[in-house]
């Protein structure tokens, strides 16, 4: 048995790496897709693109819209002379939001009265629509609330004196600057590993077929769990490998800090791993040709990264969607991912994810070992 497994793995390895562009993907791209997806991937939206209409052209509108042009949140495009010119630049997505001051805004204010302020919004990006418009709110309620104090202080002095307020202290835990950098790396790791492992195992059966080196292993004594293993091994390793080096930069490029257990991180890992390699081989075994298996791999990893709370929160969720989140591993890495780096909690808290990668992976694997046949068709 070790003797055939030997020599598996040896021809493997061999056929993995006598190709010196193989050689490179296998750690040339991970890097950089790391490096890549580590600064595009945020949740933070700045310099929204913005207009504005100022009807009122008082000292007190301009007061209002210095407010948006020293905030780190807005990009003041345009001054715009009248309200017809919003459009064409919303359509040609020059802005995103326009701002119109009507007349009287500085009467309305100066009396203490409601003063009303008119938004127009691109909302084609929900997202980005509700974020802006946060942002507007904090800066309209913040030059409402300054302007008020100083209202008092020339009206009314004493009665500011007594005038009862609240403040919002923050304390945000782990990750205290609040960046969305931290959150995403670990999450970058997840997903590449996902990407190299799968595609890599998908193809290994898949090749042999087509290359015809299949018909010289099957008439050889190897069992079907020994090619199994033969087979992913060699992809165990190199996962093992893009995951240190992923990691790496993660912790020492982007400088997220890795707070918990290393041992976690690498059983969690391993863990993960065993469930990729299951998925790929499962869909190395339903698969003729490297076109179909390419095609079906693509087909699990879209859904497992969208479906693992990558971007978007499971809760926030349909109920049947969250329901099949349970079958993704990637949703259990994340997890584990993120709470190893950020919050340093140990094994007492995170073994039903880990619980759950060794139910999935050993599923997996046992599926794929009997689906496989030692026969052409």
């Amino acid at each position: 048995m070790f003797a055939r497994m030997r020599q598996m793995l040896i021809k493997e390895f061999l056929q993995v790496f006598r190709d010196k562009r193989a050689r490179f993907f296998l750690i040339g791209p991970p890097i950089i897709q790391m490096l890549v997806f580590g600064y595009a991937a945020t949740l933070e939206i700045k310099h929204v693109p913005l207009a504005i209409v100022d009807y009122d052209n008082t000292q007190v509108s301009r007061d209002f819209i210095a407010r948006f042009e020293g905030s780190r949140y807005f990009d003041l495009r345009k001054r715009l002379a009248d309200r017809s010119q919003i459009q064409p630049l919303i359509d040609s997505g020059e802005v995103t939001m326009a701002l119109q001051i009507n007349a009287g805004f500085a009467g309305s204010v100066r009396k203490g009265q409601t003063a009303q302020v008119q938004v127009i919004v691109d909302s084609t990006n929900s997202n980005t629509t509700l974020v802006g418009l946060g942002y507007l709110n904090e800066v309209a309620s913040s030059f409402a609330g300054d302007y008020q104090v100083k209202l008092l202080q020339h009206s009314a002095p004493q009665l500011l004196a007594r005038m009862p307020g609240l403040r919002l202290e923050k304390r945000p835990w782990y990750n205290t600057g609040m960046s969305s950098q931290w959150f995403f790396v670990p999450g970058v790791i997840g997903n590449l590993l996902t990407v190299i492992v799968m595609t890599l195992t998908a193809f290994a059966i898949v090749r042999e077929r087509e290359i015809g080196t299949l018909e010289q292993i099957m008439v050889t004594p190897i069992r079907r769990f020994e090619f199994i293993l033969g087979k992913t091994i060699p992809f165990f390793l190199i996962g093992c490998l893009d995951a240190t080096l992923i990691s790496s930069v993660g912790t020492l490029w982007f400088e997220v800090p890795l707070r918990g257990s290393l041992a976690v991180l690498a059983l969690g890992t391993m863990l993960f791993l065993l469930c990729m390699l299951g998925v790929g081989l499962f869909i190395s075994t339903v698969s003729e040709t490297q076109q179909q298996a390419m095609i079906t791999s693509f087909f699990f990893i879209m859904p497992a990264i969208i479906f693992s709370g990558f971007g978007s929160p499971i809760s926030s969720m349909p109920k049947f969607i969250q329901y099949l989140t349970y079958l993704n591993p990637l949703r259990y890495f994340q997890t584990v991912l993120r709470s190893v780096y950020l919050k340093g909690v140990g094994l007492e808290v995170l073994w039903p994810q880990m619980a759950a990668m060794a139910v999935i992976g050993v599923s997996l694997m046992t599926i794929s070992v009997l689906r496989f046949r030692k026969s052409v068709e």
